[in-house]
């Protein structure tokens, strides 16, 4: 009977004890469940604000290239040079640095950058800037300077866009011999950037009508461009040009001046 009663004790500790468990977890469960709903919940709100700033950041880098793309159309407009021209421009610059073996980001980064290159041309007097002629030596030395002053425009900013804007503006009339300006520098001293818009440039201004010329025609442009290989330009990027030149005259037609 001892035994018994012992065993029936038992079994009411056991119980109570198991029951207490239960209740122990239950609580715990429900501690857990808040703590995860509340974690779940702050987790919900930083992914609504990460949203948030993602949705901001991509409107500022929008704006940013907007702002870069009209201030370049800009600088073009005052030549009496079409919006297109800034986008065959940006187009071939890409088409080139893909080429060449630049990465995405950097190629992308010089398509937005590259129409800036003549930005310094808002400085230029509009007598010297339009003269449907050849210019004198001082009107020569003034419209020069559009490269110096277009880098000033630009150099202090940090945005790794306008960094490499003020790059272009400053190099791209640079000849890859040497014998550019406004700094005289040679080879791979012209930073690739500056390198690619210049052919870039020079291929789509040769091949557009001007207040001091007509268009040239496309034999034309390919001569000079083969004799200049090594001159002004960089010899590997007339490589690649005419590598690709169906590429390159596809983008032409694609914007076209209307």
């Amino acid at each position: 009977m001892h035994s018994s009663e012992e065993f029936a004790a038992m079994q009411l500790h056991f119980s109570e004890t198991i029951d207490k468990l239960e209740k122990d977890l239950r609580r715990q469960t429900k501690i857990i469940q808040r703590s995860d709903h509340r974690q779940q919940k702050e987790y919900d709100e930083l992914q609504q604000k990460y949203k948030e700033i993602s949705v901001l950041s991509d409107e500022i880098e929008a704006t940013q290239r907007e702002v870069v793309f009209t201030m370049g159309a800009i600088g073009e407009s005052r030549s009496k040079e079409t919006g297109q021209h800034v986008k065959r421009v940006a187009e071939y610059s890409y088409l080139l640095a893909t080429h060449y073996g630049l990465d995405e980001t950097e190629c992308e980064m010089l398509r937005q950058a590259s129409p800036m290159h003549d930005i310094g041309k808002i400085a230029i007097p509009d007598a010297i800037l339009n003269k449907p002629g050849r210019f004198d030596a001082a009107e020569r030395k003034i419209m020069d300077t559009h490269a110096q002053l277009g880098f000033d425009l630009l150099q202090h900013s940090q945005r790794p866009l306008l960094k490499i804007a003020a790059t272009v503006a400053y190099e791209h009339h640079e000849k890859y011999d040497g014998t550019g300006y406004p700094q005289g520098l040679k080879g791979e001293e012209i930073h690739i950037h500056g390198r690619i818009t210049s052919l870039a440039d020079v291929f789509d201004a040769l091949g557009s009508p001007r207040v001091y010329k007509a268009a040239w025609e496309d034999d034309r442009i390919f001569q000079l461009l083969r004799e200049e290989r090594g001159k002004q330009f960089d010899p590997k990027l007339i490589d690649i040009f005419f590598t690709h030149l169906d590429k390159f005259l596809m983008i032409r037609d694609q914007f076209c001046d209307t």
